[in-house]
């Protein structure tokens, strides 16, 4: 072959391999991911084989040795199991849009105790923003009656106390007082309500209500109050408006059904009157929720935010105190999808966590290697003896 022909021949910039050339399905990307835990695993193996050769090589102690290991062992299991559960954990994705929902209804889930308050004056009332009851056949509520200690002495359903009109709420009206005094008398059954009801406030009773709600998906209020009473019953057992204590607890009040991470923000909520009575409110906005599971199930449900108000009475108020929860709707749903962390990401922390354990215990051993070859050699009398 001549000089010609080598010349010729010679290829500075050599081409790929013709294998190299075919298109694959996976593409350049899977050969890229590919060379990467390639070159990962180099460097793992890297690092497996410095160590091994550091080890073997260090003229430490073999108590020294093991103890390294242990340790380089144990940080390597503790972080192979965090990233193990931090792979296996769910986190949560959330998702605004325009609620498009219609003509379904808002469960209301209710459970409060009224200390100062029998079971025997407290009414429940739902009212949507048109005026309308919507709370009177679907209504599931109970009521417990309670000891002065807290303690359960009776149950009674309360379906008969929801009220069945708007207009028993105003108590205020004083020509209408004045004209019923004239029409309606006491008869024996209003005198034992009157009563027991006076019997139970000596005793200190008290009264948990529980139940749910079926209301209609608009805006509205309910709340819990002496208004069923008849006026003058109720002016007969409290000697007026200023000595009806409301004060209440909130052990729970939900708009549906609870999701994981999902806070109620009135849970375990105590307001307690000692000295002056009044009328407390509670303003709602409601949030439609789906939570999607990752097994794919969606849960329809409510959250809520909250702020309330407190309004004292005085001896000129023709107000009854209550406890009102006045809700409305938002415009936007929020949905909340559990996802988890991909096969490949779990690999690669895995790998950098790994190889960089192995890495720092290859340098601890080669730095204790040194100092104490350091050591050594600055007292050389020291190591002859």
């Amino acid at each position: 072959m001549g000089v010609r022909q080598v010349i010729k021949n010679l290829d500075a910039f050599p081409r790929a391999e013709e294998h190299l050339l075919q298109k694959t399905q996976s593409g350049a990307v899977g050969k890229c991911l590919l060379i990467v835990d390639s070159l990962m695993f180099i460097r793992v193996c890297v690092c497996v084989f410095t160590w091994m050769d550091t080890m073997y090589s260090l003229s430490l102690s073999p108590s020294f040795v093991c103890l390294v290991s242990i340790a380089g062992l144990l940080i390597m299991a503790t972080l192979f199991v965090h990233e193990l559960t931090y792979y296996i954990s769910t986190y949560t994705v959330h998702e605004m849009a325009v609620d498009l929902k219609r003509g379904e209804t808002l469960p209301i889930h209710i459970n409060m105790s009224f200390p100062s308050l029998p079971c025997q004056v407290l009414s429940v009332d739902a009212i949507d923003m048109s005026g309308k009851h919507e709370v009177d056949l679907d209504t599931n509520i109970w009521k417990l009656r309670l000891s002065r200690e807290g303690v359960i002495i009776g149950t009674e359903f309360l379906s008969d106390l929801v009220e069945k009109g708007h207009t028993s709420h105003k108590h205020g009206n004083e020509t209408d007082h004045h004209e019923k005094v004239h029409l309606e008398k006491f008869d024996d059954e209003a005198d034992t309500m009157i009563k027991k009801v006076k019997q139970a406030l000596a005793n200190g009773e008290g009264c948990r209500v529980y139940g749910v709600l079926d209301v209609q998906r608009v805006a509205g209020n309910f709340h819990i109050s002496v208004h069923g009473l008849n006026i003058f019953v109720a002016q007969m057992i409290f000697e007026g408006a200023s000595h009806v204590n409301v004060s209440h607890v909130i052990h729970d009040l939900s708009f549906g059904p609870k999701y994981p991470g999902l806070h109620n923000p009135l849970d375990e909520t105590a307001r307690i009157l000692h000295a002056a009575s009044g009328t407390f409110k509670y303003y709602i906005k409601i949030v439609p929720t789906e939570y999607k599971y990752i097994s794919k199930e969606v849960l329809p449900t409510n959250q809520f935010s909250v702020t309330e108000y407190f309004s004292p009475m005085n001896e000129y108020d023709r107000t009854w105190p209550a406890v009102y929860f006045l809700y409305d709707l938002s415009p936007i749903t929020v949905t909340i999808k559990e996802e988890r962390r991909s096969f490949l990401h779990f690999v690669t922390r895995l790998c950098a966590v790994l190889g960089g354990t192995f890495a720092l215990t290859g340098m601890l051993d080669r730095w204790m290697f040194r100092f104490l070859d350091s050591m050594t050699k600055s007292n050389p009398r020291r190591s002859m003896r």
